[in-house]
């Protein structure tokens, strides 16, 4: 009997669910007794799969780790261009929902780790933070043009609110990063890394709970900096990154800025792509990609690795 599957497209009021091998059809309210309530319905092994939906899955997520139950978040491109592949063009919260289902049915999805409490809290605390970043990046681009010194003046006091506020952030994550055991002592390996401070740090431990569990090309796929082919025929196309996390490549990204300088076996790395003539811009994402090699491998084996 075919292992049974239920895609669920979620909304902010509802979930739509569509259940394989049986087809049937049903939407819930999107809360966690209405969900508890579904899960009690379930098989022990029914994967659950749902697109990476931020603020609507929350719930949903919550109460699957507290069940131990399988799911499998996707990616949304992802599931788009599995609807057009097979043939379904049309967009609705239950053809979504059906969508869904049928990935999980043909495809061979990997189970999501859930997120402990810790790190939940984590990764809640540092989506706050990129708010409270990209409010205070457009109030300073609004001083240019406050054409007033009374609006110049009330923009430079949000902008100093926002930066308290972040600070306070930063303290705050800090502290839960130290609370807690299995967080502190992956910071612990990390931190002595050139070019992981405090910020790239939080990120890799809140957005990428898989570090130290899987193989190198595919952590370095799901951070979004592994390159794919573009071949047809005797053409050869260059290699592209796309995909994955984009918050975790940002922070890798920065990161390899400072570890390409500081890092022997990257700076020789930087050397010898700049001698072949390769672009500044590509050099920094192999250089990304490998210095996250180098912290899975540290995570996994929990000991401090050679980078010399």
């Amino acid at each position: 009997m075919p292992q049974a599957v239920i895609g669920c497209d979620l909304s902010r009021a509802f979930i739509d669910l569509f259940h394989l091998p049986g087809g049937t059809v049903d939407q819930i309210p999107n809360t966690p007794s209405a969900i508890a309530a579904l899960l009690g319905t379930l098989e022990r092994d029914a994967l659950v799969v749902f697109e990476a939906t931020s603020g609507c899955d929350g719930d949903l997520i919550r109460v699957l780790a507290e069940h131990s139950h399988p799911y499998t978040r996707v990616n949304p491109r992802q599931a788009r261009e599995f609807a057009r592949a097979t043939g379904v063009l049309a967009k609705t919260d239950r053809v979504d929902a059906r969508v869904l289902a049928r990935m999980g049915a043909v495809l061979d999805l990997p189970v999501t780790i859930p997120l402990s409490p810790a790190r939940t809290r984590l990764s809640d605390f540092l989506r706050r933070r990129r708010q409270l970043v990209e409010m205070r990046k457009a109030e300073k681009l609004h001083r240019h043009s406050a054409g007033q010194p009374e609006i110049e003046a009330a923009i430079e006091a949000m902008i100093n609110l926002l930066s308290d506020q972040i600070t306070e952030l930063d303290q705050r994550i800090a502290g839960l990063i130290e609370e807690d055991p299995t967080l502190a002592r992956q910071a612990n390996l990390l931190t002595d890394v050139p070019g992981i401070g405090p910020t790239v740090l939080a990120t890799l431990l809140g957005e990428l709970p898989e570090l130290g569990t899987l193989c190198r090309r595919k952590i370095a796929s799901l951070a979004g900096l592994a390159p794919h082919a573009r071949e047809s025929g005797t053409w050869r196309g260059a290699r592209r990154i796309w995909g994955g996390r984009r918050k975790v490549r940002e922070a890798l990204y920065i990161a390899a800025l400072s570890a390409s300088r500081r890092i022997p076996v990257l700076t020789a790395m930087r050397d010898r792509m700049r001698l072949k003539g390769k672009a500044p811009k590509t050099i920094l994402i192999a250089i990304a990609r490998q210095l996250l090699v180098i912290i899975n491998a540290m995570i996994r084996n929990q000991t401090p690795v050679r980078i010399a």
